[in-house]
């Protein structure tokens, strides 16, 4: 018995230990990646009644856990949690993750405040990566969110932040 193609992906994401390109599932299945592609949105949408999301990003996408399962998944694997932000930290993230990619300098413009500390939490989180650096003296590093970012927020894409607020 041959398993479907949403069958197969599911598998192969299950097993991925990164975020994968469709390209790689196209590649690995031997199929077009259009028809990747309709087996992720058939995937999606089954897993809307699910314990299971995909979770996209930058052109790659993974298998995570629903969000609305965190509580019960931290109760059983007897996480602790200590993992909160503070508040400057939480500031600093909302501005990476609404003007990424952006640089220290960016953010301690917004913010009036050196962040040097607060980049490193972030970053020894998982929660902001560098994902390059500018073309200019210095070369300053850019950063922007991670996949861990949208797991954390319970997010399955970029586009699922909240719209800020014009200013009046």
């Amino acid at each position: 018995m041959e398993l479907e193609l949403t069958s197969l992906i599911e598998s192969l994401l299950f097993v991925a230990d990164a975020p994968v390109t469709p390209a790689q599932l196209a590649a690995a299945l031997d199929v077009e990646p259009q028809a990747v592609e309709k087996a992720l949105e058939q995937l999606d949408q089954d897993y809307q009644r699910r314990g299971l999301r995909l979770q996209r990003k930058g052109g790659r996408v993974q298998l995570v856990t629903a969000p609305e399962a965190a509580p019960a998944i931290e109760r059983f694997l007897g996480l602790e949690l200590s993992s909160k932000l503070s508040p400057a930290a939480l500031e600093t993230l909302a501005i990476v993750a609404y003007q990424q990619p952006i640089t220290r300098a960016q953010i301690e413009a917004i913010r009036g405040v050196n962040s040097d500390s607060v980049l490193r939490t972030l970053i020894n989180k998982g929660l902001i990566e560098e994902v390059g650096r500018l073309e200019q003296v210095g070369r300053p590093i850019i950063y922007g969110t991670t996949f861990e970012f949208l797991q954390y927020f319970g997010l399955q894409d970029l586009q699922d932040l909240p719209p800020l607020d014009a200013e009046e």
